[in-house]
């Protein structure tokens, strides 16, 4: 019974993941006048929880290392040439679209060190469902996902310091290690503990992915509750930058896909990968590890929305013309 309860609100959240994701967002910027003016203004349950987020990133990551398949870093080595070739397009491409467009399209402050965050961190979970939405190769996207995940207490420093060093001054072994922190470890140990403690294993396969989408969701909406007035100003510029970076991103991983002679189901896997940014983890260094202004939030909160609908509407269209039967799905 709890089985079949679990899978059900598991389907419904991920399903309709983008639904939430707006719901929970207009939730968090009407809250002041849906809660009233007594209860609005003494009690925000989104702003309230900004000291929570560090810990909520790591809850998130644990659940995702608990989620991982037992062999999963065996695969990754298995397969490092293409794993490590997918890892790089995605941390080369990323970091220089958002930099190049966010430096054209004349952004400063704060809005450009969100822009430029969004394409240094690593890819998202949600690239996985929608990559098993595409019927492309999910092993692959899995495998894409922990190796950045792995890697970027390296190399996300690096590219922050590369792109924003020139007019930020921020530590860049800090970053790191709050990266392995809060990201690195949980994913070891909730993975340790899916091999070792069978009851933490099945537990994980139960609630693990409810709780990190429900975590996701929970972030992007603190972020919009500590912006309700920016983002009742937004421009289309910011839009059109995030927009071009997300199709950049998407046209950089068909390509290394082709130059690296992938299959069909693999080429769609890493396209989906490298467009899709963890806003979360982008939204947790904003804040938590640069201690920028709220605004600078902006653009990964923002990012979230237009990721999830142009790769739902890119699984979709993948799903409907076929997988190209080489999937080779585990």
């Amino acid at each position: 019974m709890f089985d079949r309860v679990t899978t059900a609100v598991r389907t419904l959240i991920e399903r309709y993941l983008a639904v939430w994701l707006v719901l929970i967002s207009l939730l968090a910027f009407w809250w002041p006048l849906l809660a009233g003016p007594g209860l609005g203004t003494s009690f925000d349950p989104f702003v309230w929880s900004k000291p929570w987020l560090d810990a909520m990133i790591g809850v998130t990551m644990l659940a995702i290392g608990s989620l991982l398949p037992r062999d999963e870093i065996r695969q990754v080595l298995r397969r490092w040439p293409t794993v490590l070739g997918g890892t790089t397009v995605q941390y080369v491409s990323m970091p220089l679209l958002a930099y190049g467009i966010g430096r054209a399209m004349g952004f400063e402050g704060p809005l450009l060190t969100g822009i430029i965050v969004v394409g240094c961190v690593p890819g998202a979970m949600a690239s996985n469902v929608l990559t098993l939405a595409a019927r492309a190769n999910v092993s692959y996207s899995v495998s894409l996902t922990t190796s950045a995940t792995l890697l970027s207490p390296l190399v996300v420093p690096v590219a922050l310091k590369l792109t924003l060093g020139q007019w930020r001054t921020f530590s860049a072994v800090d970053t790191s290690l709050t990266l392995l922190c809060t990201v690195v470890i949980p994913v070891v140990v909730g993975h340790a503990l899916s091999r070792l403690v069978p009851l933490w294993a099945a537990a994980s396969r139960a609630v693990g992915p409810i709780v990190a989408n429900l975590t996701i969701l929970w972030i992007i909406a603190l972020v919009v509750a500590l912006n309700r007035d920016r983002l009742a100003r937004i421009d289309a510029a910011l839009l059109s930058a995030l927009l071009a970076i997300n199709v950049g991103g998407y046209l950089a991983g068909l390509a290394g896909g082709r130059l690296m002679r992938l299959p069909l189901s693999m080429r769609r896997a890493l396209t989906l990968e490298v467009g899709m940014q963890n806003a979360g983890l982008g939204t947790f260094l904003v804040l938590g590890v640069l201690k920028d202004e709220p605004e600078a939030a902006i653009p990964t909160a923002a990012y979230t929305f237009g990721c999830m609908l142009t790769g739902t509407i890119l699984a979709r269209l993948w799903a409907e013309w076929g997988h190209g039967g080489d999937q080779e799905e585990e």
